[in-house]
């Protein structure tokens, strides 16, 4: 249900987002031939992208009303060999939250509630820990309410099914990340309950309110509220990527994701919704433009963020975009309202999200193909001006280190890249639209802003904090590595994988990459691309039990099952 593309959407599990960011910032660099038609250069990215013996995509481009590119790709089920077709069903993730937004601004034109209402007028237990927290905070991520799916204790119950109280109940009494309004986080549990809201005000439940009053008068036949047990014509099976290709993805309840992310569609639907966001069939453009005008915090500061769309730009043409992923599919919408552009991506593997994809179509479809900057080559000196420790807020920093010709960053979120320069000033993270400007005086560089197309623009003032030392990679005999190997349980159907390659130690979570694991210890392992250790727990043979997986602040245990 997460959103981010660059920073992850991305996606369902926050503990392991690093390893999941780590698989975004794959955009590869293809502009299209200039001679070559519309069709022709899509159909190149998206093969390039989607393998026909492999987990799918089902893509649409609209222009101007009309369809100019609808295609399937992969399979939509690998053990039958059925292809992917473009009219087929699939889980949206937290494109579902545009829906639940816009409910929400039919519910307040029909006068049923304000978006300036306390929550608490419609959830009177909900404890708000003193605080007033509107459902206008709710839609746009600035509540400060604590993101169920970052609970370490979720992750045991993706297999039961749920209420709205008993999914509330998981995160209503933890503590306030921040007052309402001083921050933008993502927040899953927001919109559960501005589902909860719906439900009340309107007396349906969330899913017959969505179905009948938004999905039947637009004509869209092939959209639901996800259900395992359903029939539903069309349906793709999803998949999470292994070490010996793909497997079916881990079993959640939909009961779970339910306001922000549990609806099911189809490109073809998709295409029908946007249509109808250039008319008023649901809610009015002034409700619309509310919903796409970024929210400011209390501070003044946008948050690049509206009513379950984030908005952005590209060489000065408006983006309004929404991602999501879910167990076994990640999704990616992007309209671009000026150029009356809209494209829908939807896939059915988890390993990677489509955002960077859709936009690279996006960009080819208003004809300014996307191209990455060009970096240039700053001396050791230079680079070294950049180097520190970079105050976020009172609690995060960013470290930036120069290794060699390169400067290497921790970014929010715990994951490390390289921050390559395209001016003095100017640096970007290669295939990914992440920026950081830097700020320099005669004293030298004093500040950085980060911007990543979502949330809001990140200022991080330089410290004089000393660096923390690195890391020490100890020497320890590789012949301990074979105690360590096999699948490790976090939660049902969640497992981590350590293998040994020749004399390497490696971490693998399912549908991500490997990553190599460096000794500290005979026990303590790290990742040098990412702020992720892991510790073996052993028994009197000194074979591993368990492990531990800590990540930003996190502690894991999971338990060895093969």
């Amino acid at each position: 249900m997460q959103i981010r593309d660059s920073i992850s959407m991305r996606r369902l599990l926050p503990a392991l987002s690093l390893i999941l960011g780590l698989c975004s910032l794959l955009m590869a660099q293809r502009p299209a031939a200039p001679n070559k038609d519309l069709p022709t250069a899509i159909n190149e990215v998206l093969e390039k992208t989607y393998k026909a013996d492999e987990p799918g995509a089902a893509v649409i481009v609209v222009r101007d009303g009309k369809v100019v590119f609808r295609k399937g790709y992969g399979k939509a089920n690998l053990e039958l060999g059925v292809p992917v077709e473009p009219d087929m069903v699939f889980r949206l993730g937290s494109i579902t939250k545009q829906f639940t937004a816009v409910g929400i601004l039919m519910l307040a034109e029909q006068g049923k509630l304000s978006l300036d209402d306390d929550i608490t007028k419609f959830l009177p237990d909900y404890p708000t820990k003193g605080q007033r927290i509107t459902i206008e905070h709710l839609l746009t991520h600035t509540s400060g309410i604590k993101n169920y799916t970052s609970l370490p204790e979720w992750l045991a119950l993706w297999r039961k099914d749920l209420t709205v109280k008993e999914i509330i109940d998981l995160f209503k009494n933890q503590p306030m990340d921040f007052a309402p309004g001083e921050r933008w986080s993502y927040s899953n549990s927001g919109y559960i309950l501005l589902g909860a809201i719906i439900e009340k005000v309107s007396g349906q439940t969330y899913q017959d309110f969505i179905e009948k009053n938004i999905f039947a008068p637009l004509g869209m036949k092939h959209s639901y509220y996800d259900n395992t047990a359903r029939l539903i014509p069309r349906r793709v099976e999803g998949y999470s990527k292994v070490n010996e290709g793909y497997q079916n993805a881990a079993y959640l309840s939909m009961t779970q994701p339910f306001s922000a992310g549990s609806l099911m569609s189809s490109v073809d639907d998709l295409a029908l919704w946007d249509a109808a966001l250039y008319t008023e069939k649901l809610v009015t453009q002034q409700s619309l433009k509310r919903a796409w005008t970024p929210r400011l915090l209390n501070n003044g500061k946008s948050t690049h963020y509206g009513y379950g769309w984030s908005m952005s730009a590209y060489e000065g043409h408006p983006i309004i975009e929404h991602g999501g992923g879910v167990n076994g599919f990640a999704t990616d919408a992007l309209r671009m309202p000026a150029d009356r552009i809209f494209v829908a991506i939807l896939t059915n593997k988890d390993s990677m999200s489509p955002g960077a994809v859709a936009f690279e179509v996006a960009a080819l479809a208003i004809g300014k193909p996307y191209q990455e900057p060009a970096g240039i080559k700053l001396t050791a000196s230079q680079l070294d001006q950049y180097v520190g420790v970079y105050q976020l807020d009172e609690k995060e920093e960013v470290i930036i280190r120069r290794d060699g010709e390169k400067l290497l960053a921790n970014l929010p979120g715990g994951g490390r890249a390289e921050i390559i320069p395209s001016s003095e000033t100017q640096f970007f993270i290669r295939g990914s639209l992440t920026r950081l400007s830097f700020t320099k005086n005669t004293a030298g560089v004093t500040a950085f802003v980060l911007h990543d197309r979502y949330g809001t623009d990140q200022a991080a003032r330089k410290t004089d904090k000393p660096l923390p030392a690195p890391r020490k990679e100890a020497v320890v005999d590789a012949a301990i590595y074979e105690a360590y190997v096999g699948d490790y349980e976090i939660a049902p159907n969640l497992t981590i994988t350590i293998s040994k390659e020749g004399s390497k130690l490696m971490v693998q979570a399912i549908g991500q990459p490997k990553l190599e694991l460096f000794p500290e210890s005979p026990s303590k392992f790290f990742v040098k691309e990412a702020d992720i250790q892991i510790e073996f727990v052993v028994d009197g043979s000194g074979k591993a039990t368990s492990l531990v997986f800590y990540q930003a602040g996190q502690r894991l245990p999971a338990k060895k099952v093969k």
